[in-house]
């Protein structure tokens, strides 16, 4: 969800050979900058916590953990603390889903209703009249492809990233699985949607599992993701970050805590939200990316997907920011308005910012500020979490892009 990214190095090898003293040392310097920009922000009281983790395709280069898992109880947030990742569970969904396409049981430019007899017949808004909700649709040009509900360019969309959306009241009879009529025909343009349930749906119909049972068995339980779940076990409960939002009308106040807070278990899990996971957890996810869908032995897609989910496909649509329609979200700011693209189930950076991630870079993030990305040039990524809104908090980006400016400061030139 942004360009901002930061990787953090902290030198768990300083035996490793590749190594020299001076490496060592730069890398120790480098980690205790980390430390001091993170705790820094805790100090300023700029946000309540965060957790961050920087790994390359070796090994973790840094992890840190400062300020509180609770407004309320000041509990301390630790390395090992579980947070909800919101949208960061889309990209796990969306390997899932490339792991069926690997294997030949659907393609990525079937229509989706082939498998999902709900969206036969999808309708499009043709006109939405704000002041009274009365609206006309009309049959979409063209049935949308799995390809386009990886891609968000299906037609969906959010409540809080669409007004017409958000005021939408069906009339009787009218059912939208997936949360409304689509508002553009499918492929014309890219708009942050509910697409991903689609993906998730397609995962459970394609592979007669649950979501939680599939994510289990072919992506957590192989790359050791332990700590990664839709319903948290209640011996894990005490590592439980609360759920937290700034107060105000506008969400412009001190961080407090949300009520009522969500529970550890989630009724229907779905594609597109509701994992909980630590960066630790995440941290190995990425570097599976990172290393071609491989990691410590398991390998859970192929080499040649990961590089498919990485190339842009959305052509010449690009991805534009967003001006949010609710309050738990500020604007999409953070993202290169008109030139970024999206490949299957990531952002892609298209230009260079000094001192931060390479072009071909992929990430994105969760509505609790939580994010990623992953550098597939210089073989870096970097996973960072807060558990508050509103999204894209002025004050939790400029942590982010001091973290991933770190991050790439302790890296070095030369890696």
């Amino acid at each position: 969800m942004h360009r901002t990214a930061a990787g953090i190095v902290f030198t768990m090898g300083l035996g490793v050979a590749a190594l020299t003293g001076n490496a060592s040392a730069q890398n120790s310097q480098g980690s205790s900058a980390l430390d001091a920009s993170l705790r820094g922000a805790i100090e300023r009281k700029d946000v309540p916590g965060v957790v961050a983790l920087v790994t390359n395709r070796e090994r973790v280069l840094y992890q840190g953990a400062f300020g509180v898992a609770d407004v309320a109880t000041n509990r301390p947030l630790t390395k090992d603390a579980l947070f909800r990742i919101a949208s960061m569970t889309k990209p796990v969904t969306s390997v899932a889903l490339m792991q069926l396409v690997e294997q030949g049981r659907l393609g990525l430019d079937d229509p989706a209703e082939k498998y999902l007899p709900e969206l036969v017949g999808v309708k499009v808004i043709e006109s939405f009249d704000a002041a009274t909700g009365a609206y006309v649709l009309r049959p979409a040009a063209r049935p949308p492809t799995v390809r386009q509900f990886l891609t968000h360019t299906s037609g969906l969309a959010y409540a809080f990233t669409s007004p017409i959306w958000r005021d939408f009241k069906p009339r009787a009879g009218e059912t939208y699985p997936f949360g409304g009529p689509l508002l553009f025909d499918p492929g014309e343009r890219w708009h942050y949607s509910t697409s991903t349930d689609v993906v998730g749906r397609l995962v459970e119909v394609v592979s007669g599992q649950k979501l939680e049972d599939y994510f289990r068995q072919h992506i957590f339980a192989p790359l050791k993701m332990d700590d990664t779940s839709y319903n948290v076990p209640e011996a894990k409960g005490p590592r439980l970050v609360a759920q937290q939002q700034r107060g105000g009308e506008r969400m412009d106040g001190a961080v407090e805590l949300q009520k009522p807070q969500l529970g550890l278990t989630i009724a229907a899990p779905i594609g597109g939200g509701g994992l909980a996971s630590t960066a630790e957890d995440y941290g190995r996810f990425v570097r599976m990316l990172l290393n071609g869908g491989a990691l410590d032995g398991a390998q859970v897609l192929k080499a040649e997907t990961v590089a498919l989910m990485g190339q842009n496909h959305i052509g010449v649509v690009s991805v534009p920011a967003l001006k949010s329609a609710l309050p738990r979200s500020a604007d999409f700011t953070f993202i290169d308005d008109g030139k970024d693209k999206w490949g299957l189930g990531f952002l892609i950076t298209a230009n260079q910012v000094p001192g931060k991630r390479s072009p071909g870079s992929l990430s994105w993030g969760g509505i609790n500020n939580t994010y990623f990305w992953v550098d597939p040039v210089r073989g870096v990524a970097g996973v960072i979490m807060m558990q508050y809104l509103p999204f894209a908090d002025a004050k939790a980006l400029a942590v982010y892009d001091a973290f991933e400016r770190g991050a790439y400061q302790l890296v070095g030139a030369g890696h």
